[in-house]
């Protein structure tokens, strides 16, 4: 290998969209991409655990080997967004060089738990390219991936729809769209009230406590959850728990496979780093006009599911869940996770509440919309009886 054959930029590329290039990230359209990673695909009880430890979730039944032993499952589960371990479905990773990417949200259909002891493998496919127009950058391109998680013995786990937004970096710093947010600044007050919900969150858990579907009433809220404020603690501990860390000769090869998606940064040395890296540099956050650094959006995600998992106990099963970054969510903000049961209903057996459930920051902004389907236990005998949702599928259309 050459000196040559390693250069590249000090700065992020600033790659254009152009008709040429959608055109060319369309013919990718029903493709199956190469795994990202795969990162965690064992289930372990340690690699559970330390999911957990990555998002903040507390629920025993996720992380502790007695209680999933004492539970009706007869062992510990997984956070339902554990397959995101595996890789984050939707990450800008195909297409459009040098445009870039924001992790924008998925739409996760359940079949299966994942237990200790599950090999967890995917296939990932394009679904589809859109175009539209931005106040944050101008044009911009939606991409969409679906993902299939499989264990060992070929059974499906999950089905997951992801998307992100390309955008071009000189255009989205132009428009400023962000350039008057400052840091927020909390009172003694907030950050009491902070610290209360979340030393008190274990309290909310209903864990063993079944909630049948009949005690349900439409309108009913479910008790919220806080993250926040976000720190760099926050941002690195999930990648932790991702068990994502590459480091000197692996990020170098991986460099010069794609160097489109790498600089040497001067702020390090000339060391080289992704283009993502202004989850945890103010200066890369601002060169595609974010305010600062910014959380990673897999994560958001699953603080989204916590919100449900933690309301509905260990005898229901989450189906659906649907979250969407819609606002950017910087060092100090916080985030709380609120829902609402909006829709009771009976589809195959299976008696079903929908949620809907919102993230919004201490400004009191909209963040992150989405929605939740459970299935819960009913006391009506013509109901089916379920450990899973393996017997269920909501029909849903691909991209939505």
């Amino acid at each position: 290998m050459t000196t040559a054959e390693i250069t590249m930029q000090d700065r992020p590329a600033e790659g254009r969209i152009t008709d040429d290039a959608v055109a060319e990230a369309r013919k990718m359209i029903g493709m199956q991409l190469r795994p990202e990673g795969p990162y965690l695909q064992d289930a372990t009880p340690d690699t559970l655990r330390n999911w957990c430890n990555g998002i903040g979730d507390l629920n025993p039944l996720y992380r502790d080997l007695e209680h999933g032993r004492l539970s009706r499952h007869g062992m510990q589960l997984a956070h339902p967004m554990f397959p995101m371990a595996f890789g984050w479905i939707g990450r800008t990773r195909w297409g459009l060089s040098g445009v870039h990417g924001f992790y924008a949200g998925n739409d996760w259909e359940l079949f299966r738990h994942i237990r200790p002891g599950d090999r967890v493998n995917a296939i990932e496919r394009v679904v589809g390219v859109e175009e539209k127009e931005s106040k944050f950058s101008g044009r911009l391109v939606m991409q969409y991936v679906e993902a299939s998680y499989f264990n060992q013995r070929g059974e499906l786990l999950a089905r997951g729809l992801g998307w992100c937004t390309r955008h071009e970096r000189k255009a989205a710093r132009d428009a400023g769209k962000y350039k008057d947010i400052v840091p927020y600044e909390y009172t003694p007050e907030e950050f009491e009230r902070l610290d209360d919900a979340i030393l008190n969150e274990e309290k909310n858990i209903r864990g063993n406590l079944v909630r049948y579907f009949e005690d349900v009433q439409v309108g009913e809220e479910l008790p919220p959850i806080v993250r926040g404020p976000l720190s760099l603690m926050d941002t690195m501990g999930f990648l932790v728990g991702c068990g994502r860390g590459h480091t000197h000769g692996v990020v170098l090869k991986n460099a010069v496979k794609h160097p489109g998606h790498f600089f040497r940064n001067p702020e390090a040395g000339g060391g080289i780093e992704y283009t993502g890296i202004g989850h945890h540099r103010d200066s890369v956050a601002k060169e595609v006009g974010v305010p600062g650094t910014y959380d990673y959006g897999p994560q958001r995600s699953a603080w989204m599911c916590s919100l449900v998992t933690n309301w509905m106990g260990d005898a229901a099963f989450l189906k659906r869940v649907r979250s969407e970054m819609r606002r950017f969510n910087t060092m100090g903000d916080s985030t709380w996770c609120k829902g609402k049961v909006t829709r009771k209903y009976v589809k195959d057996g299976h008696a079903l509440v929908d949620i809907e459930i919102w993230g919004e920051n201490q400004r009191g902004e909209l963040t992150t919309p989405g929605m939740a389907t459970v299935a819960l236990p009913s006391r009506d005998v013509n109901n089916k009886v379920f450990l899973d949702g393996a017997g269920l599928d909501l029909d849903l259309p691909l991209v939505r």
